[in-house]
């Protein structure tokens, strides 16, 4: 198996970002590590003989994505028997030219608690964990988007990453077993933030699995409570004009990113 590496004087979030996306688009399995924080020349001349050990046992040159600051750092880890893809030096140079500024490499500027829209991520984390489940709804007001849903449907996990990636305060609200009487309404607390509102279904078939794993044998997990409860608040979505999104087939990452496309939001961190 070809082995891929990230490589950072920093967190080596970038580095992963890019390659992965790159490697995404082979059919291929590759097997990935992680070297963040390369901030010597030591430090450097080990990930040299880490590679050359992975192209040992495998015979195939790993592949090396590094984003490194230090010049002299960069120059150890560019010489390794991997074949490597600097990413700095690949975008710089041709914006230096278009913004007629030179650029100012700092370690650490992208990914730590000095840049200036982590006070905001943090907060909106908080946030999420502070109003999950429905659990706060007198903070409904400070909320940029309510995402309702059914359990399990992917509502959390959501909330929490728009919190971290974007900075957005997002609360969630579930409908359970209760909520559904003759008619799902949509309660009082809710309506008077329609406008925040945006719901999250699935299939029937993957909530069943998801829940089974959660509650065994369960009415909560049956097939047939997953379609009922589904079936409402789907109808209830289509009834109030709420705008929603069948999660089954999306990662976390692209619900988050069609919410935003489709909603309008305003990220705060980039």
């Amino acid at each position: 198996m070809r082995t891929a590496y990230y490589v950072s004087d920093g967190t080596a979030i970038t580095a992963e970002v890019f390659g992965h996306a790159l490697l995404s688009l082979f059919e291929v399995e590759f097997k990935h590590i992680t070297l963040p924080f390369v901030e010597t020349k030591e430090q450097a001349e080990k990930v040299l003989e880490k590679i050359e050990k992975s192209f040992k046992e495998s015979g195939e040159r790993p592949l090396v994505f590094y984003t490194i600051v230090n010049i002299d750092v960069r120059k150890i880890v560019s010489k390794s028997v991997g074949v490597s893809y600097n990413f700095l030096d690949q975008y710089v140079a041709p914006l230096e030219k278009v913004l007629g500024v030179p650029s100012k490499p700092l370690k650490h500027r992208t990914h730590s608690i000095h840049e200036t829209t982590y006070d905001i991520r943090i907060e909106a984390v908080n946030y999420a964990l502070a109003n999950d489940d429905g659990s706060n709804l007198k903070d409904f007001h400070e909320a940029d988007i309510i995402l309702t849903g059914v359990s399990r449907s992917g509502k959390t996990p959501t909330s929490l990453y728009l919190a971290l990636q974007y900075g957005i305060k997002a609360a969630n609200y579930p409908f359970t077993e209760e909520d559904m009487g003759d008619i799902l309404k949509l309660p009082p607390t809710l309506r008077r933030f329609k406008n925040k509102l945006f719901g999250l279904t699935i299939n029937a078939d993957r909530l069943h699995q998801i829940r089974s794993e959660r509650r065994a044998n369960s009415q909560y997990s049956s097939l047939r409570q997953c379609k009922m409860e589904l079936r409402e608040v789907e109808n209830l979505y289509r009834r109030e004009h709420i705008p929603f999104l069948n999660s089954t087939t999306y990662s976390i990452e692209e619900i988050s990113a069609k919410i935003l496309s489709q909603t309008g939001l305003e990220r705060r961190k980039y």
